[in-house]
């Protein structure tokens, strides 16, 4: 069985090239540096994922 060549992803921080293996302990991210810098950027609400901003997460079949 040929074996497949791993997949390398460049890191959503910095861009630098990551191996998609299971030895890349902070993957998709090059560093845990790169980790904590887009966790801040998530938290300070750099980074969000957009919605409709009058959903407030109730459910309509709880109200009736």
């Amino acid at each position: 069985m040929a074996h497949e060549p791993t997949k390398i992803i460049a890191c959503p921080t910095c861009k630098k090239s990551v191996p998609w293996t299971e030895e890349s302990k902070f993957r998709p991210f090059c560093s845990k540096r790169c980790r904590l810098l887009d966790l801040g950027a998530w938290t300070d609400g750099d980074r969000y994922i957009s919605g409709d901003r009058d959903f407030d997460g109730s459910n309509e079949e709880e109200e009736r």
